[in-house]
């Protein structure tokens, strides 16, 4: 089929998506109708004899069991399975890569002389070193190792470095729960430097675990260049970059609010921070709390005037989500212009539980139409709070000590833990008359992700970046197109947090990480030694330049330091990725060949934490930007649009998908998780609910290429496993068409150089143009981070144009005796396979490389493997022919409307019917007459003619076109009397299909309730049963003309 401007139509991202859940469906209903005839073909004469039968057992899937050394090469000289199995395909491929050298950049080159198609340089998102691989981990090196493998086999010198983050908090949580699950005992009990060792100790057992599943995937790492953020080179860098900003002053140290972990006794950074919201009142689980903890609610209580009386008009009712605070209290604040407070302007009200007064501030931030109106200032607990501290000069007062406690003078509620002296504050304020009712209220309560423990802000000395300098040149690189962000629409994002940016909080009250290389002075009699009131830190690489920077700044020796105990946010080490990992500070050569890096590919969840702060260090330090472009992908939900949550059961681990696990085994990895017994039972029944029988095994070609056929830019991904299963069959349809194809090649052939010197039939030139369509499609794909398109082009090439068209026209070819004719078919589908599995190679390694090395034709001066063969060019493949293909599409038209007529008319494959074609057009006959065999193989017919049509008399005449016309010989074929009794049924069913659906759509309230797709989908059951009807309608009147 061709549009007005004579283009094939392809089928788009959207339809293949429903081709792909209904090739699944198909495979599901042909295992249940090979059962049946299984067993409608059983005798039924003896019920003894049945009884005894034994039920056969299911074909078990291939395994690759050849004596294969790792790292050695896969024997491929074995029969190949009669179905795809993805264990057997992906077998043994990866450890030769990886032994061969093929994913370095010196394999084939000397990186001394300048590749003139260029490079291209990547570094991985670094995962955290506790972690296994989850669906986001596995989109990501989907795409990043198709862009990979595609600029390494556009003949580029390509690195993609792998690596690992040290994940500070993270790793730390997880050795420590392991040393009390084990010992009982705590990091305090062992001591720093111990406690060290034992992380070193668990990374160094469990650490490789996700580097093997990357593995697994088929990712093409240099892993000769992996990095850890705390091996030695980029601890060296870490340093570095602290000591220079530092004495640039860029970083500095100052005491301000920061996200305050109580469980954990550090702050954390705000992507550790979990937003969960509450639609009123909700009884939480916390740490070191037994009982559950009341939030959603809001508590108003009363602060007395001072001088004011006993009336109303002595008191001012204020309300609060957290009434602890209270304690730390310095200010009421009114809006200066609200009437109701005017004459309270000035005055003070009394502290019920200290000796505190507290001034009644104006503030215009001060919300008129909320609660009461008078808003309660806890400036060291708060961070609306601490700006009107800051506006007013208010006292900063902190209330709980680093673990929660209520410190300071406040008599029986010191020493309490903060929620227990919630539920004592709220008895006092009633017992004192101040307390004036609780109501629900819908809230945000800010979660520490790591400990589940709700966040504290909390005034802390730290280190801080300057950020907002950087991210003014960070503004301006993108603006002036230094720095191109992919898709565009996160440019505004981009703008967004740079334009409101905060200086950067990088310290962390942790032992794992980058220790800070900060030293304070102490003088001989242990004071602390000030420079203009203020504490001096020097920063260095070693506690000799330490000590001689401090002597610089005193002018004597006569003083000691103590480093900062504290480490640095892990995203510090984080940002220095793209050149840390190349030897920075050190001139080394992949320094010199491999900064800046080409591109940065990670979800658009991470821009700010992670992806603005090496633009940041790049530019700084180095003067450079990282890298040239951004693309950044979306994120994964589940089928339903949900995010992926252990509580609803919908978290999929990527290797369940890859090897298949029983919905049993699915249900035990809610077993031992966090959740409490109610959400594990709300889980497994979503598990249930969305795998019924389990996740069935799909491997990884077909997982990659489904996440990557996914990717439409800037928006979310709904994955349904259904629709990676459906790529599974197209997995075992390609595998097929290849077996079927390689069963036709003699054990000697010789591919010809140039098919296109060759005496080629329509079929054969058509074939060959849809193949230069996919290589200009995928490399377009590729270069415009388009996905969905380089997908959509192999898939609608290998399954629509090899399989169903050219290798059903090949098979009268092969079977003929017309030599000339054979050997054109057989090279054109040489060239077709070839370049097929090199265009689909940077999606489906493991399963191309397979079929790639089973080729015929190669020898040993052959391209080791598709991992480095050459990516088809277009001027390559110059056999672009849309005429040609203009005709075929044409032809696939007459295909459809015999295929049609045939199914109408219930005519099987066995039986051969006569066709003649009228065309009012000559040029459109001269254009089909060579096609004609094409149209008798894919309609089953026994003669095409295109002479003058008999007379109408047994024949349906089918319309193609106002040109053409089809007369199918119908005459001595079928029983009309039986066909009329077939098609009433049929009518009548489609007439009730009809009927309720016209009368459902009539109703008031359809287009408001019902929703948008499934208004869609019953248009589209409408138009189609009612062009069913039309066409049983133009039947009928032929059967009754027979």
């Amino acid at each position: 089929m061709a549009d007005a401007e004579g283009e094939p139509v392809v089928k788009t991202a959207k339809q293949l998506e429903k081709e792909a859940k209904k090739l699944a469906k198909l495979e599901k209903f042909k295992g249940k109708q090979d059962k049946k005839s299984v067993q409608t073909t059983q005798p039924t004469k003896e019920k003894a004899e049945k009884k005894e039968k034994v039920k056969k057992a299911p074909t078990e899937a291939a395994v690759y069991d050849i004596p294969t050394e790792e790292g050695d090469k896969k024997d491929t000289s074995n029969a190949m399975p009669s179905t795809y199995s993805p264990q057997y395909v992906e077998a043994a491929w990866y450890a030769w890569w990886e032994k061969q050298g093929f994913f370095r950049p010196e394999y084939g080159r000397d990186l001394s002389i300048e590749n003139q198609k260029g490079k291209f340089v990547m570094v991985i998102p670094p995962p955290n070193v506790t972690g296994s691989l989850h669906l986001g981990h596995a989109l990501t090196n989907a795409v990043e190792d198709a862009i990979t493998r595609w600029h390494r086999m556009k003949g580029k010198t390509t690195l993609w470095v792998p690596g690992c983050d040290h994940a500070g908090i993270a790793t730390q949580v997880v050795v420590e729960k392991k040393l009390w699950r084990e010992s009982k005992i705590t990091r305090y009990d062992l001591g720093r430097e111990n406690f060290v060792d034992k992380v070193w100790e668990w990374k160094n057992e469990k650490g490789d675990r996700i580097y093997h599943q990357l593995k697994k995937l088929g990712s093409s790492y240099d892993w000769t260049r992996a990095r850890f953020t705390m091996d030695p080179d980029l601890c060296k860098a870490v340093v570095e970059a602290f000591v220079r900003l530092h004495d640039e002053g860029d970083i500095y140290r100052s005491s301000r609010l920061v996200n305050w972990s109580c469980t954990l006794k550090s702050a954390i950074s705000d992507i550790e921070v979990d937003k969960v919201e509450l639609p009123g009142r909700t009884l939480l689980s916390i740490p070191g709390y037994e009982e559950k903890v009341e939030f959603g609610v809001l508590v108003n209580f009363a602060y007395k005037v001072i001088g004011g009386g006993d009336g109303p008009g002595g008191e001012v009712v204020v309300a609060t989500t957290r009434v602890e605070t209270m304690l730390g209290d310095t200010a009421v604040a009114v809006h200066p212009e609200d009437p109701r407070y005017k004459h309270l302007h000035g005055k003070f009200i009394q502290h019920p539980f200290c000796d505190r007064k507290i001034p009644i501030v104006c503030d215009d931030f001060v919300d008129r139409e909320f609660g009461s109106g008078a808003v309660k200032i806890t400036p060291a607990h708060d961070p609306n709070d601490y700006e009107v501290g800051k506006r007013h000069n208010l006292p900063f007062i902190t209330i709980f000590s680093d673990d929660g406690i209520i410190i300071g003078d406040y008599g029986n509620f010191t020493g309490m833990k903060r929620f227990h002296c919630r539920k004592a504050i709220l008895e006092a304020l009633e017992a004192k008359g101040l307390y004036r009712g609780t109501v629900d209220n819908a809230m945000v309560v800010p979660m520490c992700s790591r400990s589940k423990d709700v966040v504290e802000p909390l005034i802390k000395p730290q280190w801080y970046v300057k950020c907002n300098l950087m991210a003014q040149k960070a503004i301006d690189s993108v603006k002036n197109g230094d720095l191109k962000i992919i898709p565009e629409i996160h440019i505004k994002t981009w703008n967004h947090w740079m334009e409101g940016i905060r200086d950067w909080c990088i310290s962390r009250q942790l032992w794992w990480g980058h220790r800070i290389p900060a030293y304070q002075v102490f003088l001989s009699d242990g004071s602390k030694a000030l420079d203009n009131g203020n504490e001096i830190w020097v920063s260095a690489r070693s506690d000799a330049e330490a000590f001689e920077k401090a002597a610089a700044k005193l002018g004597h020796k006569n003083f000691k330091l103590e480093q900062d105990p504290d480490v640095l946010d892990t995203w510090f080490s984080s940002g220095l990725f793209p050149f840390s990992v190349m030897g920075w500070p050190n001139k080394t050569q992949d320094l010199e060949l491999f900064y800046p890096n080409s591109l940065l590919e990670t979800g658009h969840d991470i821009i700010f934490f992670w992806v603005a702060r090496m633009v940041f260090f790049g530019q700084r330090l180095l003067g450079k930007l990282p890298f040239k472009e951004v693309f950044l992908h979306s994120m994964v939900r589940d089928a339903h649009g949900r995010k992926m949550s252990k509580s609803l059961g919908n978290v999929i681990d990527p290797m369940d998908v890859i090897t298949g696990i029983s919905l049993e085994d699915l249900h035990k990895t809610l077993e031992g998780s966090n959740l409490d017994p109610k959400e594990v039972e709300k889980a497994k029944a979503g598990q249930k609910q969305d795998y019924p029988n389990g996740i069935p095994e799909c491997g990884v070609d077909a997982l990659r290429f489904a996440l990557c056929a996914y990717l439409g830019q800037g928006r979310d991904i709904n994955l349904d496993i259904l629709r990676v299963q459906g790529y599974r069959f197209f997995c075992n349809k390609l595998w097929n068409a290849a077996k079927f194809s390689l069963s036709h090649f003699s054990a000697d052939f010789q591919p010809t150089a140039d098919v296109s010197g060759l005496k080629l039939a329509s079929i054969d030139k058509w074939m060959l143009s849809r193949v230069a369509y996919a290589v200009e499609t995928c490399n377009k794909g590729f270069e415009n981070y388009d996905f969905p398109a380089a997908t959509t082009a192999c898939y609608n090439l290998w399954l629509y144009d090899l399989c169903d068209v050219y290798l059903e026209c090949l098979k009268p070819v092969f079977s003929s005796g017309d030599e000339q004719a054979k050997t054109a078919a057989l090279n054109v589908l040489h060239t077709t396979l070839d370049v097929s599995l090199r265009l689909l190679s940077p999606f489906m390694p493991f399963l191309t490389e397979e079929l790639y090395q089973r080729l015929p034709g190669r020898n040993e001066s052959s391209t080791p493997s598709i991992c480095i063969a050459s990516y088809p060019e277009v001027e390559s493949c110059s056999w672009r022919d849309v005429n040609v293909e203009n005709d075929v599409d044409f032809t696939q038209k007459i295909v459809k409307e015999i295929r049609s007529a045939r199914s109408n008319y219930n005519l099987l494959n066995n039986v051969k019917t006569e066709v003649f074609v009228k065309c009012s057009d000559a040029k459109l006959k001269r254009q089909l007459q060579p096609l004609s065999s094409v149209i008798s193989t894919l309609c089953y017919c026994s003669k095409v003619e295109f002479e003058e049509a008999p007379s109408a008399t047994g024949c349906a005449i089918l319309t193609v076109s106002d040109k053409c016309e089809v007369h199918l010989v119908l005459q001595g074929l079928i029983d009309p009397a039986k066909e009329l009794v077939k098609i009433a049924k049929k009518r009548d069913l489609l007439q009730s299909t009809v009927t309720k659906l016209v009368k459902d759509m009539a109703k008031p309230d359809y287009e408001s309730k019902v929703p948008a797709d499934v208004q869609l989908a019953n248009k589209e059951k409408l138009e189609s049963a009612i062009g069913e009807m039309e066409k049983l309608s133009l039947a009928e009147k032929t059967l009754q003309a027979l």
